[in-house]
């Protein structure tokens, strides 16, 4: 047994880090990067203690992987030690790929790419400095390995990531109502013809984690306040982005000054060797030093957006059941042209109109399999007695009008 590095969580308490291959990969930069990133972007509006990380968040989820492999090996599924350490390997590195903000900014600095193909760019990039030694944790991750259960508890219903991130979010938060039995989930977990499924027992478990996962989401990552913070982030940038186009000097890093000044998507990336280079530097810091630089801009619009983050003026926000009319938002943008003293035509970088849906639960695309004593298996939305699985499936649709405050 490799002597371990240990690393005392709050969550969990204490994470073993074998030394070798997996503790090569937390000290890699790559890795180190994501002690700049937030885990919940700009949640801390509303709950201020949510200032936790994706490198703390990566950590948790590869504590608990090492708790599912123990617990299905005790069960007979057998585990090569080579597949152990490298689906240990790949959940370390599946959120590698975040930008700042994690996922707020995807559709603004970088489109047509998510986080998880640039995940795969620099898990690609970390595996030639350890001289291939993660193409197998590379194939698992990509689903390509016969195992698929091995890519099931990296990414499905059941994987590490959600376990490890409702826990520690709810954690960091404070909302202690999504505070999942993650230990008894993973005790419960079985394989049944190379699929992830769950001991009967553990259904009252996976019931209470699926009415915390939607109670997460309208609380927690779709709170009204933290949507509306987050669009005056993604309007100042995108007036950021307009203004150098406009050929208008803005401060910034490098690093974000490459993606305010270039259309970066899929095929840029795969042009553009220095645009991966230039990924990697960007964190949270260069947003937060942009902008305190911003807020003194002789561009109205900028230096709104830009003392509306810093000083916690949030935009107003109001949430419908039906869509917005077009006669409202024309009234609103008037409204804050005048105020502002603006041209109309400017005015939408001071308000955002969106439609946010979600589901919690789709019994067609990742269902939760139940394994009986007698071998029998079935999805959860038949084996649960308490679970309204037309509720939980039911495709939620909110839309959000948020606009410039001026009191």
């Amino acid at each position: 047994m490799k002597e371990a590095k240990i690393i005392n969580d709050p969550v969990f308490g204490f994470i073993k880090i074998p030394r070798g291959l997996l503790y090569g990969i937390v000290e890699h930069p790559l890795f180190q990067r994501l002690n700049r990133i937030n885990q919940l972007g700009l949640a801390s509006v509303v709950y201020p203690g949510a200032r936790h990380t994706r490198f703390q968040h990566s950590l948790g989820a590869f504590h608990l992987m090492s708790e599912a492999i123990v617990s299905l090996q005790q069960k007979g599924i057998f585990i090569f030690d080579a597949e152990e350490e490298a689906v240990e390997a790949a959940i370390l590195m599946h959120d590698i790929g975040h930008g700042p903000f994690s996922h707020v900014l995807e559709n603004t600095l970088i489109h047509g790419i998510s986080h998880e193909d640039i995940s795969l760019m620099m898990m690609e990039e970390i595996n030639d400095c350890f001289n291939g030694q993660l193409n197998l944790a590379i194939s698992i991750f990509k689903g390509q390995y016969p195992k698929n259960f091995l890519h099931q508890l990296i990414s499905s219903q059941l994987d590490m990531d959600r376990l490890d991130y409702l826990r520690r979010d709810s954690f960091y938060t404070g909302v202690t109502e999504g505070n999942i039995g993650s230990a008894r989930i993973i005790k419960m977990l079985n394989v049944v013809d190379d699929t992830l499924v769950v001991d009967q027992k553990g259904i009252y478990s996976l019931e209470n984690y699926l009415t915390t996962r939607r109670l997460m989401y309208w609380q927690v990552y779709l709170h009204r306040t933290c949507v509306a913070y987050e669009k005056v982030l993604v309007n100042m940038l995108t007036r950021a982005k307009d203004l150098i186009r406009m050929g208008q000097d803005v401060f910034a890093s490098p690093a974000l000054h490459y993606f305010l000044a270039n259309d970066v998507d899929a095929q840029w990336f795969s042009c553009h060797p220095e645009a991966l280079a230039n990924y990697e530097e960007l964190d949270d810091s260069d947003i937060w030093s942009a902008m305190k630089a911003w807020k003194h801009h002789g561009d109205k619009i900028l230096s709104t957006l830009a003392t509306d983050m810093l000083d916690r003026r949030i935009f107003k926000v109001e949430v419908h059941e039906e869509p917005i009319a077009p006669e409202r938002v024309e009234e609103l943008q008037a409204d804050i042209a005048r105020q502002l003293g603006i041209d109309q035509a400017d005015a939408h970088y001071l308000m955002n109109v969106s439609e946010i849906s979600k589901d919690m639960y789709n019994v067609d695309d990742d269902s939760i399999a139940i394994l009986y004593k007698n071998g029998e298996v079935k999805d959860i939305s038949e084996a649960s007695e308490l679970l309204n699985v037309q509720l939980l499936s039911k495709k939620i649709r909110k839309y959000y009008l948020c606009y410039q405050r001026f009191e």
